[in-house]
């Protein structure tokens, strides 16, 4: 491994501290773990797998509104504001 040096906010610094108390971690560790997540989920394969991963999370979700309905009201009111 190799050393490096981050400048970090005072909040994020706090934060991070909280988080490694809080999980029995170390700040460098969990440093090191975001960046892992983060450069797998830039490379291509690791974003086609988290939106894989997240493929039909809401299909059983009733709450949605009726977008055909809400798209005939756009329309509707698109066409009231032309000339």
């Amino acid at each position: 491994m190799l050393r490096t040096q981050i400048y970090l906010s005072e909040a994020e610094r706090q934060g991070l501290q909280a988080l490694a108390l809080r999980s029995g971690r170390s700040q460098s560790a969990l440093i090191r773990e975001a960046i892992d997540a983060f450069l797998q989920q830039q490379q291509p394969q690791g974003r086609l797998a988290c939106l894989r991963q997240a493929r039909g999370l809401w299909a059983e979700r009733t709450d949605f509104p009726d977008w055909s309905a809400l798209r005939g009201e756009l329309d509707r009111s698109m066409v009231a504001l032309e000339p």
